[in-house]
């Protein structure tokens, strides 16, 4: 047995799939010939080694195949506010960018994934709508640390908490003291506290001067803030030991801190998001409100040092952060009042794809920063990698294809988005989930767990 074949005992004569052409593997990319074998990838030959397959498909010439994407940052907010999006709307929109598993936040739901219970009604209510794989985070609140062991036995991947208000009154937020609380309960069985940082302090003195203008807006959320936050879980990760995840980091002033924390060997994980990487605040026009999102949209100088952070390795992915609501809630022109979260699950790696070449980085580290490293960040060691063994889920892309964003053929629910009419080169054309490809209309996702192998 080679090293790009799996143990099958000996080696099957006739795969479930063959798939032809050029592919991006973690050795680069080549021409191969990848052979599928009750869903998972059991071999990855060169091209012209004949591989025989009930089905066999060759890309196109301009196509190449990817590893499925991991999002581990996804508000699908079924149950409860599912008028928001819903588990059947936001796994269709995810298959459409290439994604093949997402990792669902525990709020905006109601109930919030706060105890098992709550879980198990997500549960229940995702099982039969999913088009892609789903995980779950938890959260933690406060007075629930008790529930912290019994979610993890359950399942959760880790557990969510914010330092300031949600933007829903059902997930308050964690004061500093119960942080350090729960970190030490979630070190003592290695789980993972993910954290949304931003300090409340620095948000109440902040100006609060609200209207159609952006700079008002991104007044009222600044960097020290974001700043202030991170330190506060940088020392209390140092403390406890715990392994701590910064959310959605905005501010650049952060990356210092955070290298030399990562270089003291605290246990710190950080992501990013295609908005803080593809939109600036110059070009946010008055009354834009579909470009409201917490953390803010910073300055261009602010983008390229986000950038530096990603190829330098002090952030270390990429997910969306789909935060959607309805029309109604986030289309009031008005940055006060408007619903803080940007739609994007469908254009993620269209969206950093266009960005990244026009900087010169290789479509391999976009991929990795959306593939390999957050399945790496949840433990889902057979996701997110073209690889012998690993779940055979692939996104076909198309890097030199042009197209401009019509919200209304976006698959999340609400057709809103701050992309709207944006020219993006680089497009998914199909995904493909444990060998049979998506299709928008049999939900073939499966619920994942924890330690899922």
């Amino acid at each position: 047995m080679t090293d790009h074949e799996a143990d099958f005992g000996s080696a099957p004569s006739r795969y479930d799939l063959v798939i032809r052409g050029r592919a991006l593997t973690s050795a680069g990319e080549a021409r191969h010939e990848i052979a599928v074998l009750d869903g998972r990838i059991a071999r990855i030959d060169a091209s012209g080694a004949g591989l025989d397959a009930d089905r066999i498909v060759d890309l196109a010439a301009d196509e190449i195949l990817l590893p499925g994407l991991v999002d581990a940052h996804v508000h699908v907010n079924e149950p409860g506010r599912t008028e928001w999006e819903g588990f059947a709307s936001a796994t269709r929109a995810a298959a459409a960018g290439g994604v093949t598993t997402l990792i669902d936040m525990p709020l905006n739901s109601i109930p919030p994934t706060v105890n098992v219970d709550a879980l198990n009604v997500k549960r229940e209510v995702a099982e039969p709508q999913a088009h892609i794989d789903v995980g779950f985070w938890g959260g933690a609140v406060p007075g629930n640390t008790a529930q912290l062991r019994p979610l993890h036995d359950a399942g959760v991947f880790g557990f969510k908490c914010f330092l300031l208000p949600s933007g829903v009154d059902e997930f308050p937020p964690l004061p500093l003291d119960e942080i350090e609380r729960d970190m030490r309960e979630l070190a003592s069985f290695d789980s993972l506290l993910i954290v949304h940082a931003e300090d409340p302090q620095a948000i109440e003195t902040a100006p609060h001067e609200f209207g159609p203008g952006y700079a008002g807006f991104l007044a009222s959320r600044p960097r020290d803030a974001e700043n202030a936050g991170i330190a506060a879980v940088i020392e209390r990760a140092r403390r406890t030991g715990a392994r701590a995840h910064i959310l959605h980091l905005s501010s650049s002033d952060a990356l210092p801190m955070i290298a030399e924390a990562k270089a003291d060997g605290v246990r710190l994980t950080v992501e990013t998001c295609p908005h803080y990487l593809a939109l600036s605040a110059e070009e946010v026009p008055d009354g834009a409100t579909a470009f409201k999102c917490c953390p803010p949209i910073r300055e261009e100088a602010n983008r390229e040092l986000l950038w530096q952070g990603l190829l330098d390795g002090t952030i270390d992915l990429i997910v969306s952060d789909h935060s959607p609501s309805t029309e109604e809630l986030k289309g009031t022109g008005d940055f006060g009042t408007a619903w803080g979260g940007v739609s994007s699950l469908q254009l993620g790696i269209s969206l950093i794809w266009n960005e990244a070449r026009t900087r010169g980085i290789p479509l391999e580290r976009v991929v990795s920063w959306m593939s390999a490293a957050p399945a790496n960040l949840v433990g889902l060691t057979h996701k997110g990698r073209l690889e012998v063994g690993a779940d055979a889920d692939f996104a076909v892309f198309a890097p030199d294809e042009q197209f401009t964003v019509d919200v209304h053929t976006l698959r999340h629910k609400n057709p809103v988005s701050p992309y709207a009419g944006k020219s993006l080169t680089g497009a998914v054309r199909r995904t493909v989930l444990r060998g049979a490809e998506v299709d928008g209309e049999t939900p073939r996702g499966r619920l994942l767990r924890r330690g899922d192998a």
